[in-house]
């Protein structure tokens, strides 16, 4: 019997397969491997923070381990427990560390100890050499790990993807027009090694408290986004406002 007679009978259908977790949104931030968030600009750690805890919402529940950076926690403070009360971290243990090399050491021994579901680091700097032990790591214990960087970071990493973050105007009150409605985010895919044509996608995003979830914003479609300032130029409008 041929195949078209296979296929004319009904016995022979396209199989249609869903798009791997890595190759659609958020391309495995949170769930595999090792992943970077920057700030779009200086001030949206905030922002980043808030988009972080809002993809992990869908993750499984688990411990989380939060490595912060002496500096940052001095400026920025640490997330109150409060604030993770609806999230899938059931538990959460915050480490400091005096720089970023102690920072980026002490998320691998998270990784590695098994004991958490997910790892962050909040460093000022990641290397090449740091990351791809990092990144080895998660991978071979299964533990995922996010990196928060400051808005002027660069240089090449071993992270699988770079997003970079930022705040965008609220959605409408429909109770109260003076008041804030739903939190809504821009993230701009910086880099992607699972998926290289996405490199460079925006999604304006918009927490939805029905389903718990994000979802794109109805009426601003996801493109290429807009060229970043150059580091530093965005500091300095901040300090002449």
């Amino acid at each position: 019997m041929s195949l078209e007679t296979l296929r004319s009978s009904g016995l022979v259908r396209p199989l249609t397969l869903p798009a791997p977790a890595g190759l659609a949104f958020p391309y495995g931030l949170g769930r595999t491997g090792l992943h970077e968030m920057a700030e779009a600009a200086y001030g949206a750690r905030a922002a980043m923070t808030g988009f972080l805890c809002a993809v992990m919402q869908s993750a499984e529940a688990g411990a989380w381990i939060w490595v912060q950076q002496a500096s940052f926690r001095r400026e920025e403070g640490s997330v109150p427990e409060r604030a993770l009360a609806d999230s899938p971290c059931v538990l959460r243990l915050t480490v400091e560390a005096r720089n970023g090399r102690e920072a980026l050491w002490a998320a691998e021994e998270a990784v590695v100890s098994g004991a958490a579901r997910l790892v962050i680091a909040e460093v000022d700097e990641a290397d090449f050499t740091a990351t791809r032990r990092l990144a080895l790591a998660s991978g071979r214990h299964g533990v995922p790990a996010v990196l928060m960087l400051p808005y002027n970071c660069a240089g090449p990493t071993a992270a699988a993807t770079r997003w970079r973050i930022g705040p965008r105007p609220s959605a409408p009150n429909r109770y109260d027009p003076h008041a804030p409605g739903a939190a809504r985010w821009r993230a701009v895919l910086e880099r992607c090694r699972a998926a290289p044509a996405a490199t460079g996608k925006a999604f304006d995003l918009e927490w939805t408290d029905e389903t718990l979830s994000l979802s794109v914003v109805s009426g601003l479609a996801t493109g290429p986004a807009a060229p970043r300032p150059a580091a530093g130029e965005s500091i300095l409008r901040s300090r002449a406002g």
